[in-house]
């Protein structure tokens, strides 16, 4: 589902409709609150996959023509970010990588050995597949290409 609205109605408001009709959209709200580091994290995926498509030449490694994600049925890999050299079946894979929407919490090494494990079990990447983290609050660790939202939202203003 590509609008973020009816994604968002649906995960949280749709089903508190009774509640709210009751007078406790307290209810709702808490519910929200709960999820919502979740929720925004899976939501803005598809904006941060949108913004490396229209990043300009020499941003990601090169042959990059097309950004995805990967998961298996029981989501174990599940990788934000694969970049490859075409689509819907890539001959190469040209990037690994990961994105961190938290407010209080850069991509730090526990990040960056999930990716690393991760990247093995993707077909098609190894050890020389380059690595990149999409975060918000920035990185504590190197190893890893870093995009912040100032780059994100440099891909859109071209």
């Amino acid at each position: 589902m590509a609008d973020p609205y009816l994604r968002f109605w649906l995960a949280f408001l749709d089903s508190g409709l009774p509640d709210i009709q009751r007078g406790r959209g307290d209810l709702v709200l808490a519910r929200i609150a709960k999820s919502w580091s979740s929720w925004r994290g899976r939501a803005v995926e598809p904006v941060v996959r949108e913004s490396l498509r229209r990043m300009p030449d020499g941003s990601l490694p090169e042959g990059t023509a097309v950004a995805g994600g990967y998961w298996t049925r029981s989501n174990d890999p599940e990788i934000d970010i694969v970049g490859a050299d075409r689509e819907p079946v890539a001959k190469r894979i040209t990037v690994v990588g990961s994105v961190k929407w938290l407010r209080d919490r850069p991509f730090d090494e526990h990040d960056l050995a999930r990716l690393l494990t991760h990247r093995t079990r993707l077909p098609g990447a190894d050890e020389r597949t380059p690595l990149l983290a999409v975060s918000r609050g920035g990185a504590t660790t190197s190893g890893v290409t870093m995009l912040v939202p100032e780059d994100l939202l440099a891909a859109w203003r071209d």
